[in-house]
C-alpha cells in the first residue's frame, strides 16, 4: 500500500488557528521545491541548495513582486520527510493574514489544499510508519494529561506494533507447519503436533492478546477521561468544590442560593486521568423560569455522567432534598461528599456513615482545601477499581478500533484449537489461521479496509 506518485502535492496551514508568534505553512509532493522557488527570494542568491536546511528570505507575490512576509523555508528531499515525499515547510510571522496569504500564493502555484490528516496518511502509505503509529499521532495531539500525552508517544514509537507483530509472527510460524501438512497429506499426522502447536497459541498468542485487551480496558480510561458531575442542593458549596479542585476561581460563589443557573464545565487532571468537571445548578423545587431551566439541565448531566459527587452540607441537618438526591443516584458511580468541615468540627462522621452505610464517603473543606486528596483518590479508584493502575507502565494501551479486531482474533484461534482437538482437516484450520492474521492486519495496517482509513484519518485537523 503506498500512495501514487501521480499524487497532486499538498498545502496547508500546520499551526493552530489564530494569532501567534510563529505560522507554519507544510507542503508535500513533487512539485513543493518548484513552487517554493517560485515564491520564495533567499537573502543569498546560492540557497535552497541543501536538503534539511532552513534559509532565511521572503515570500514574493509573483503576480505583482510586492513581498507578502519575511519567512525561514526548508525543503527536504525524500524519502527523509515526514510523508517520504518532497516536503517544503514556510515558517512567517503568525498573523492570521499572513498565513492565509502565503497558503493561497502556494494554492494558487499548484499545490492542492490537503485533507484532514492527508500527510500522515501518506506518511503511512508510504511506509514510514504503520496503522497505529498513524492513530498515535492524533492520540499525541488529543492528550489532556502526562499519562495520556505517555501513552502515545509510546504507542508512536512502535510499542503496540511490536507487541502485534510478535503474535502475527507466533501465528505465522503455526500456519507454516499446517501449511506443509496441506502440501503433505500422507504425512499429515507427523506433522500436526497437536500438543505442540495448541500450546503455542496458547502461551504465544492468546495470552499475550488478553493482556492487551485488558490494557485496552484501563487505558481507556486515560485516554477518553471520564465526566463527573457535582450535584447537591443549592448552596451546599458546589461552585466551591470546583473551584477547589481546579486551584482557581472559575466558579461565582455567594451565600445566595441558586446562583449557578447554567452548567459549567472544565477538565482537570486526576493522576494521569481526563476528568470533565461538571457545576451544576443546585436542585430543589423552584418557580423562577430560568433557575429551572438550570435544574432541568443538572438531571440531564447526571444521567450522562461517569461518575456523581453529591454534595451535602456539614454545617446542617440532612434534609428531605438530600435523601431524595440519594435515591437518584443509586444507579450511578457516586461518592458522597460533606463539604464545609471547617465550619463543623464535631460533625459526627460515624453517624452519616451510619446513614447511608457501604457508601463511599469524604468529609472535606472546599474552602481550606483539606480532604481534596482524599477525594481525589476516592474518584480514581471508584472510576479505575485497581489503585496500582497509575504504577502501570504506558506502553501498549489499543484503542477501542484495536480492542476489536483483538477480540477478533482471540476468537478466532479459539476456534483453531478446537479444529486442532477435534483433529479437523488442515484445510479448515488454515482458514481460520487466516482470519486471526487478517485481524491483526487490520490493527497495523496491512489489510485494513479504504472506508475505515478514510474514517481514521479525517478525525485528524488540517496541516497534520
Amino acid at each position: 500500500m503506498s500512495s501514487d506518485a501521480h499524487d497532486p502535492t499538498i498545502a496547508a496551514i500546520a499551526t493552530s488557528p489564530g494569532a501567534g508568534g510563529i505560522g507554519v505553512i507544510r507542503i508535500s509532493g513533487a512539485d513543493s521545491r518548484d513552487i517554493l522557488t517560485k515564491l520564495f527570494r533567499p537573502k543569498n542568491t546560492n540557497a535552497l541548495q541543501t536538503s534539511h536546511k532552513m534559509y532565511y528570505g521572503w515570500i514574493f507575490d509573483p503576480a505583482t513582486h510586492t513581498p507578502v512576509d519575511e519567512v525561514l523555508a526548508v525543503y527536504m528531499q525524500a524519502p527523509h520527510t515526514y510523508t517520504r515525499e518532497d516536503v517544503v515547510e514556510i515558517h512567517c510571522h503568525g498573523s492570521y493574514l499572513a498565513v492565509q496569504s502565503i497558503l493561497a500564493l502556494i494554492l494558487s502555484s499548484g499545490a492542492t489544499l490537503a485533507q484532514p490528516g492527508e500527510f500522515t496518511k501518506r506518511a503511512f502509505l508510504n511506509g514510514r510508519i504503520d496503522l497505529t503509529q498513524a492513530e498515535a499521532v492524533l492520540e499525541l495531539l488529543q492528550s489532556k494529561t502526562k499519562k495520556s500525552l505517555g501513552m502515545a508517544v509510546s504507542q508512536l514509537k512502535g510499542d503496540l506494533y511490536g507487541r502485534v507483530s510478535d503474535i502475527r509472527d507466533s501465528l505465522i510460524s503455526v500456519r507454516a507447519i499446517i501449511e506443509v501438512a496441506i502440501d503433505f497429506p500422507e504425512d499429515e499426522v507427523d506433522i500436526l503436533d497437536t500438543a505442540d502447536l495448541s500450546g503455542r497459541i496458547r502461551d504465544n498468542v492468546q495470552t499475550p492478546l488478553a493482556e492487551l485487551i485488558s490494557s485496552s480496558d484501563k487505558g481507556k480510561i486515560f485516554r477518553d477521561g471520564i465526566s463527573v458531575v457535582i450535584l447537591g442542593r443549592p448552596n451546599v458549596g458546589k461552585s466551591s468544590l470546583l473551584n477547589a479542585l481546579l486551584k482557581e476561581e472559575r466558579a461565582i460563589v455567594t451565600a445566595i442560593p441558586g446562583t449557578t443557573r447554567d452548567i459549567i464545565e472544565e477538565y482537570l487532571d486526576i493522576k494521569g486521568m481526563p476528568v470533565r468537571i461538571i457545576d451544576t445548578a443546585g436542585i430543589r423545587e423552584s418557580d423562577e423560569t430560568v433557575e429551572e431551566m438550570g435544574i432541568k439541565k443538572a438531571r440531564q448531566k447526571m444521567a450522562d455522567a461517569d461518575l456523581v459527587l453529591l454534595l451535602f452540607d456539614a454545617t446542617q441537618p440532612l434534609k428531605d432534598e438530600d435523601f431524595t438526591l440519594y435515591q437518584s443516584v443509586q444507579e450511578k458511580n457516586h461518592i458522597l461528599v460533606i463539604n464545609k468541615s471547617d465550619l463543623a468540627p464535631d460533625f459526627d462522621t460515624e453517624k452519616f456513615t451510619n446513614t447511608f452505610p457501604g457508601q463511599t464517603s469524604v468529609l472535606l473543606s472546599a474552602r481550606t482545601h483539606a480532604g481534596l486528596d482524599s477525594l481525589e483518590d476516592a474518584i480514581f479508584n471508584t472510576v479505575t477499581g485497581d489503585t496500582h493502575m497509575l504504577e502501570a507502565e504506558h506502553s501498549c494501551v489499543p484503542n477501542v478500533r484495536h480492542r476489536d479486531s483483538l477480540s477478533r482474533t482471540l476468537t478466532s484461534t479459539g476456534i483453531v484449537l478446537e479444529g486442532l482437538t477435534k483433529a479437523l482437516s488442515p484445510d479448515l484450520i488454515a482458514i481460520d489461521l487466516q482470519a486471526a492474521l487478517d485481524h491483526l492486519g487490520d490493527i497495523i495496517g496491512q489489510t485494513t479496509t479504504e472506508d475505515v482509513l478514510d474514517k481514521i484519518f479525517e478525525e485528524f485537523c488540517l496541516g497534520k
